[in-house]
């Protein structure tokens, strides 16, 4: 059978280039970078490469680079440091965000107090500015503002550069998720006042188990894991020199073809939208996945006219991987906060949600296999919901 993989916005498949950098180094590079001896220096000087490799990228100096396990790790520590060491009081935030955003954040609500604010997103999965605006006047409490850059789930895109600048006028903090983002788009934090960001190197064909954490220096947030002086004291424990390396292999590659896998994967999503309309009468993109300039060019948000909970295991069954939803939420018994605030109650009773990701990987003749797949699942279900409107 020949696999088809189209879940990208979960993980994305390893680079060659990224494993032979990878195994380079753990044979040739295994000293410990905080021991002074040669061993120790030469992996330490590959770190301090790559920091200064991401600072770039993200116009930023190399100290305000720290490197961490993944991006639930970065967002956790940012979150929760926030509250313990700058005073943060409040924090506003949306439904939309990834679960290690929203549970970091319910964590401080039970356990430090922390007043929290949420803006429900309109029936598109648009966060309103003025609303946003109108919450950080309303009160002078330390406030941090967290709010993804890129949905995981419908690829909404918020305006970044706008949501720093609300923040800064109103002397609140301003946290992004830039999961889906990283890699994947320009970003410039000498323009984009974001205080703190997120990063995981397996979304753009880097290694599991190594992120980043943009924290500005200016800010004063301090590490949540103690224990030594690594990573400029804010994450101890010694540095996985092998990953950082892949890390910054994949960066490499993903910045040094960003134009050409963007239009690549905008063209596969925009025959996405066209084939699956043709075969699948009734079909609907949920948010502003279908969109071009207002969605993230990795993600496709579909909702199928049936209720079929089975089509992950039929899709996979016949050799395409494909998600209902965000990985983190897979296997779970209700639907996904995402789902729950842009579908109506008569969607999520009669429809099916399916999450499209792309990488530069993927083909033409994949999305084919998944017409035809998802038109030869369909003729066991009466399509009685093409008038199904969304919320």
């Amino acid at each position: 059978m020949n696999k088809i993989y189209l879940d990208n916005a979960a993980t994305t498949p390893l680079a060659e280039e990224v494993i032979d950098a990878m195994v380079d180094t753990m044979k040739m590079n295994f000293g410990n970078p905080s021991s002074t001896h040669s061993f120790g220096q030469e992996a330490k000087i590959l770190i301090e490469n790559v920091r200064r490799q991401v600072a770039d990228y993200l116009h930023v100096t190399p100290a305000e680079i720290i490197f961490t396990s993944c991006g639930t790790e970065s967002n956790n520590m940012i979150i929760k440091s926030a509250v313990d060491h700058l005073e943060v009081q409040r924090i506003i935030s949306s439904p939309l965000e990834h679960k290690c955003v929203s549970e970091s954040i319910l964590d401080m609500k039970n356990r430090k107090g922390v007043e929290v604010n949420y803006i429900r997103p309109d029936e598109k999965g648009d966060i309103d500015l003025v609303k946003l605006e109108a919450l950080l006047k309303s009160s002078d409490k330390k406030t941090l503002v967290s709010l993804m850059h890129a949905n995981n789930e419908i690829g909404n895109l918020i305006d970044i550069k706008k949501v720093a600048e609300l923040c800064k006028a109103n002397n609140a903090l301003f946290h992004s998720d830039t999961v889906q983002t990283m890699a994947h788009m320009p970003l410039d934090f000498s323009d984009i006042q974001v205080d703190f960001a997120s990063c995981s190197a397996h979304k753009f064909h880097g290694p599991k188990g190594i992120g980043f954490a943009f924290i500005r220096k200016s800010s004063g947030l301090k590490g949540i894991i103690t224990g030594g002086p690594q990573e400029r004291s804010l994450r101890a424990g010694t540095e996985n020199v092998a990953g950082i390396v892949g890390l910054g292999k994949a960066l490499e590659i993903s910045l040094n073809h960003l134009e050409e896998y963007a239009a690549h994967m905008q063209n596969i999503k925009a025959y996405a939208v066209e084939k699956l309309t043709q075969v699948v009468p009734g079909i609907k993109f949920n948010g502003r996945s279908s969109e071009k300039e207002t969605s993230l060019y990795t993600v496709l948000s579909a909702l199928l006219p049936y209720k079929n909970p089975l089509i992950g295991l039929q899709l996979d069954m016949k050799g395409i991987a494909i998600s209902q939803g965000s990985a983190c939420s897979s296997g779970a018994s209700k639907p996904s906060m995402v789902m729950m605030m842009v579908l109506s109650e008569e969607e999520m009773d009669h429809c099916t949600p399916l999450r499209i990701s792309f990488s530069h990987l993927t083909t033409m003749e994949d999305i084919d296999a998944l017409a035809d797949a998802l038109h030869e699942i369909s003729k066991d279900f009466v399509i009685e919901n093409t008038n199904v409107e969304h919320r």
